[in-house]
């Protein structure tokens, strides 16, 4: 028996699929239609959503180690009391995406869980290869911490927050934060996170399904480590899986879907994660692909992640 769509997401993905059919997908390493193809679709699919009224967004600039100005956008619910706050970073396989492409979702995750987010508008890939992307969102998790006081947070329960990409950077955050004593994260919150460069052979069985493809996956990767992506030295504050010892890193909810090509590496640093004591919870959603519930939003299926998210954000 073989793998099946979730007939309501099926539903929802019939007209991109129509509308890409006899399309040929671009090479591996060409960056610049990806960003065009999937930072569109990514617009689309958010403005297909209302946003919520009761959100304010404030931008601050952060300027890092190495002199750049990085742009931080905090969502806030209107009369939320002060408490935690989740560090956010999107998702867009190291090469794509930007913090305002991602207004309607966070904000939605805000005015839902009432915990406020801090967008990092980290810089990408290959123009910026590793470790900056990490370093960035690490300097993000920093900024926070500092400013705590003045924004209503509790320094005690800010969680990193990411989806693809950026759940993968989230996990890096968590595994810097680990090795240099600081700062606390209360937990790593990993939608369908992308986290080892070494996925990158087609499974024939998730092919048919695979929205993030693996020719995209090496495009990202190679990006990102240039020449070393999928080889043995590639440290785990780019590929999270590559971590030897998961000892120490904060509670973790990890998710994916059963179609999605993260799917073994996800099930895998969860498994890791629970053998060294690291309480973990973790989601595998039969019959859905990668971020399909930002094209299915009205599914059963998705209606279901989105709750659960939710929850996790309001308990930190």
């Amino acid at each position: 028996m073989s793998f099946t769509l979730d007939p309501q997401v099926a539903e929802a993905l019939a007209p991109i699929a129509a509308a890409m059919a006899g399309s040929t997908p671009p090479p591996v390493g060409d960056v610049a239609a990806r960003r065009a193809a999937l930072e569109g679709l990514i617009a689309h699919t958010d403005a297909a959503q209302p946003a919520p009224g009761d959100v304010t967004i404030t931008d601050y600039k952060m300027v890092t180690a190495d002199g750049a100005s990085i742009l931080l956008r905090w969502y806030v619910k209107q009369g939320a009391e002060p408490g935690p706050a989740a560090l956010y970073l999107h998702g867009g396989g190291m090469i794509l995406g930007h913090v305002g492409l991602f207004d309607g979702s966070v904000s939605r995750y805000v005015s839902a869980s009432g915990t406020p987010i801090l967008s990092v508008d980290y810089r990408r890939a290959p123009e910026h290869p590793h470790p900056t992307p990490v370093e960035d969102a690490y300097a993000a998790l920093v900024w926070l911490h500092e400013h705590a006081a003045g924004l209503g947070v509790d320094p005690a329960r800010i969680g990193v927050f990411g989806d693809s990409a950026g759940g993968g950077l989230a996990a890096a955050v968590a595994i810097l934060a680990r090795d240099r004593g600081g700062p606390a994260i209360a937990r790593q919150i990993l939608l369908m996170p992308m986290l080892d460069d070494r996925t990158l052979t087609p499974d024939p069985h998730l092919a048919p399904f695979a929205l993030w493809s693996w020719d995209d996956n090496r495009t990202g990767w190679q990006a990102l480590l240039g020449e070393a992506a999928g080889g043995p030295d590639t440290p785990a504050h780019a590929a999270p899986a590559r971590l030897a010892d998961p000892t120490g890193l904060p509670p973790a909810y990890i998710e994916v879907g059963q179609l999605d090509i993260f799917r073994d590496e996800d099930l895998t640093y969860a498994l890791r994660l629970s053998q060294v004591g690291v309480p973990v919870e973790f989601h595998l959603h039969p019959g859905v692909p990668h971020e399909f519930e930002s094209i299915a939003h009205a599914s059963d299926v998705a209606r279901r992640v989105i709750a659960d998210r939710v929850r996790v954000l309001a308990s930190l």
